[in-house]
């Protein structure tokens, strides 16, 4: 991609990022303190519960009119406030990027998301994810744009297969938001039990073209391994596209019903629509995303 296309992919990314959010709001944390719902009790201006007084107990919190009215001390307790923690993880195999038009959502997607963290106070960390090579981001390196050059560095022995999750340091009790196409092999189960561990929350958002999942061929085309960048010469028969569409949409099958079974939220998100209007048709659907309050 060209500076020009990630400074308007992150341009029309923070248009969105006004009406989207993550749904962070749905759970409890745990963490520091910020403006989300906690596990535990706080200092927010939401009362929660009464419990009696220990010593070390902040005498802010007693609550006087009970202590008149009984002579014993009580504590009113308020809803603690954490900053949630949100860990992002980009598959940058070069599927991603094959397509210009796949490129741009997936960079789209991407500055939505780090967006959308960031404005919600999240402690964010941000990965990119190539087969076995893995690299923790700063936040600086995609706000500069200079994430994609970084991923391009990443070097992949294996294009072929699944990429190694076990690379990625994922922290506890963590939302997980993992963007990739899912154009590898594989059972789905154990990515997304791995992204779930830990007390850990997984958003899939799959990013994908018409002609990946819907391609009109006929006749002969010289087909580009996305991955490997090898050739291959086929006549495309009506028979071979049926059997091309019937294995692509089981793929994507499988992969629905392991996010579901893992209550983990899939969303597939189109190329050829603007950016809101591709989210609103699965990611804000499912609850991946949520429209913004």
């Amino acid at each position: 991609m060209t500076p020009a296309q990630l400074k308007q992919a992150r341009i029309n990314a923070t248009v969105c990022a006004e009406s989207v959010s993550l749904p962070l709001r749905s759970r409890v944390w745990k963490g520091m303190a910020g403006e989300f719902a906690g596990a535990g009790s706080g200092s927010s201006l939401d009362f929660q519960d009464h419990r009696n007084y220990v010593p070390g107990d902040d005498p802010r919190h007693i609550n006087w009119q009970a202590y008149a009215r009984t002579g014993s001390y009580t504590m009113k307790l308020y809803r603690e406030e954490v900053r949630p923690i949100v860990d992002i993880v980009l598959d940058v195999s070069d599927s991603m990027f094959f397509e210009e038009a796949k490129a741009s959502r997936v960079a789209e997607i991407f500055y939505t998301i780090v967006s959308t963290a960031l404005q919600a106070g999240a402690a964010t960390n941000i990965h990119l994810l190539k087969g076995s090579s893995h690299r923790q981001l700063p936040i600086e390196a995609v706000l500069s744009d200079q994430w994609f050059n970084i991923s391009t560095e990443l070097k992949d022995e294996h294009p072929n297969q699944a990429p190694n999750l076990e690379s990625v340091p994922l922290r506890p009790n963590t939302i997980r938001v993992f963007i990739s196409d899912l154009l590898f092999p594989g059972d789905a189960n154990p990515v997304i039990r791995h992204f779930t561990q830990r007390q850990g929350s997984l958003i899939l958002l799959c990013p994908f073209t018409q002609s990946e999942a819907d391609p009109d061929w006929q006749g002969n085309y010289e087909f580009i391994d996305a991955e490997s960048s090898s050739r291959h010469s086929h006549r495309i028969e009506p028979s071979v596209l049926r059997d091309y569409k019937k294995t692509y949409n089981k793929h994507f099958s499988l992969w629905h019903n392991a996010a579901l079974k893992h209550q983990s939220p899939l969303a597939r998100i189109p190329s050829d629509l603007d950016l809101l209007e591709s989210l609103q048709v699965d990611a804000i659907r499912t609850g991946a995303l949520e429209i913004s309050l």
